[in-house]
């Protein structure tokens, strides 16, 4: 790796300032193209994008994740609905004075990215949805109850939620799990605040509340899409993947066997070559 291509564990922060919320970021990989955008999951900061998908999509692409208001460095406070999130979104994407982005959005992130193109729809150019359902979706109110039983469950066995919420509790899935949680831990250095409890609490309940509004038209949807996850989602059920694959013209459609919500970080050796195909034609 060159000088300009460091590992995201060494990218170090920035921020800008817009409609009165100053956003951290970070950026990696080439300028001058489209960048590529990644929106992070419920609860999630900066510091929760798994190296092993930003470092081989910034060797080819200008990636930026950064925090929503109110999370991780970032001020403000979190919106209490997903439509909020991507207007925040938005202008966060043009204070850096983008006019066209690719969206990579995960879960939570995948929500606001559903949001962000059609409410902003001249501002995206493809989208990447992975573990993530549509407004409306089957399922996607009893997130608040799955959530709070597997953080219960971690606390009580020392172990990172996210192990129970993104992967399968079975041989393939729990040295999956604990490989994944071992590389966001890889960062030593300036990493962000982890969210308040109030602030997840308020995430929460914005996914609920997308989860009970009515469907959405995705059909409109022109841009390129490309939809992942496990087969097995017990946070946003798996079946909502297909919903939008068929509800989003022309969009393509990826399921990893045996595994979970975490689908993408467990293959993603077999997921990076599909993402880096998708975004460079």
């Amino acid at each position: 790796m060159s000088s300009e291509q460091q590992s995201y564990l060494q990218v170090p922060a920035k921020t800008v300032t817009a409609g009165g919320v100053t956003y951290a970021y970070r950026e990696m990989g080439p300028k001058g193209g489209v960048p590529v955008v990644f929106l992070i999951h419920l609860a999630g900061t900066m510091d929760n994008w798994d190296p092993r998908i930003i470092d081989p999509i910034a060797a080819k692409h200008h990636v930026i994740t950064f925090s929503n208001r109110g999370v991780g460095a970032s001020t403000g406070t979190v919106p209490d609905s997903i439509d909020s999130m991507a207007d925040d979104a938005a202008t966060f994407i043009q204070a850096l004075g983008y006019q066209k982005v690719d969206l990579f959005g995960f879960s939570l992130g995948g929500m606001i990215a559903q949001s962000l193109v059609l409410k902003h729809p001249g501002l995206v150019r493809k989208l990447v949805l992975a573990g993530t359902g549509p407004a409306g979706g089957e399922g996607i109110k009893k997130i608040m109850g799955t959530t709070y039983y597997d953080v219960l469950r971690g606390s009580l066995t020392r172990q990172d939620p996210k192990e129970f919420l993104f992967f399968n509790r079975n041989a393939a899935g729990k040295p999956a799990a604990r490989a994944f949680i071992n590389r966001l831990k890889e960062r030593t250095t300036n990493r962000e605040a982890p969210i308040k409890l109030s602030a997840f609490q308020t995430q929460l309940k914005a996914i609920r509340r997308w989860g009970l509004s009515p469907s959405a038209d995705l059909g409109v949807i022109t841009q390129p899409t490309l939809i992942a996850n496990g087969d097995n989602d017990r946070m946003v059920p798996s079946v909502l993947s297909s919903d939008m694959h068929r509800r989003i013209p022309g969009s393509e459609l990826v399921i990893y066997p045996d595994s979970g919500h975490g689908g993408i970080f467990q293959f993603h050796d077999r997921f990076v070559p599909v993402a880096l195909e998708f975004l460079g034609r």
